[in-house]
């Protein structure tokens, strides 16, 4: 049952992932299902509502991803990664991608280093960091920020700047159109590049993605 609905999401993505990337997605969901019995990673059980609602979810934004990430070999910060989402679907599919979970929670960073292990992706570092500490750490070094459901648009935004290189872009996941949140975000700071409605097989509910690049040069200083 797992397999078939996994694979009929794939499918209607339009996504060509391979027999290792499936199970290494399946391995992925079996130890969060196992960790989130002792430590609450998230509110959703039922396993068929987690591949809809986490891994078919966070490997929706790959055609979008694919697209405008330009550079061979991006490097992606992922804020808020919680239980690796979208971050740790992302890194199976796409191996040759660099990507940087920041979680301050550590029962979360704790999961997150043990699924780097299990599942032996070394396309990805897990930082126990709130965001603003990373920021100083390392100012300026991503291509691209993503997330999802981790802040208002806004504080995602102000977040993000200080992580960017030139030219860099964040990558929103949203549930819905997010008019009222673009409102509260200064057209001369931000340039909106795209809103793209997210195709979620088997799953009602409306998903976003918008992409958008800083207008202005972040103010941080270490």
């Amino acid at each position: 049952m797992t397999e078939d609905l996994l694979a009929l999401g794939i499918e209607g993505l339009g996504l060509n992932l391979s027999n290792a990337n499936i199970a290494d997605l399946e391995l992925f969901l079996q130890e969060m299902g196992r960790w989130n019995q002792v430590h609450n990673l998230t509110a959703i059980e039922s396993e068929q509502d987690s591949i809809r609602l986490h891994l078919i979810d966070s490997i929706a934004v790959l055609p979008v991803l694919r697209r405008f990430l330009k550079a061979p070999n991006p490097k992606i910060a992922d804020l808020g990664s919680g239980g690796g989402l979208p971050a740790i679907p992302i890194a199976i599919v796409q191996p040759e991608w660099r990507l940087t979970l920041i979680e301050a929670i550590r029962k979360k960073t704790a999961f997150l280093q043990h699924v780097r292990g299990k599942l032996k992706l070394k396309n990805i570092e897990v930082l126990s960091e709130r965001v603003e500490n990373v920021a100083l750490q390392q100012p300026a070094q991503f291509d691209a920020v993503i997330s999802r459901a981790f802040t208002n648009l806004a504080r995602f935004l102000d977040l993000s700047l200080p992580l960017l290189k030139p030219g860099g872009l964040v990558f929103a996941m949203k549930a819905k159109r997010a008019d009222e949140e673009m409102a509260d975000v200064c057209s001369e700071d931000w340039q909106l590049l795209a809103d793209e409605a997210l195709l979620i097989p088997n799953l009602s509910v409306e998903r976003r993605l918008l992409v958008l690049t800083p207008m202005r040069k972040s103010t941080l200083t270490t």
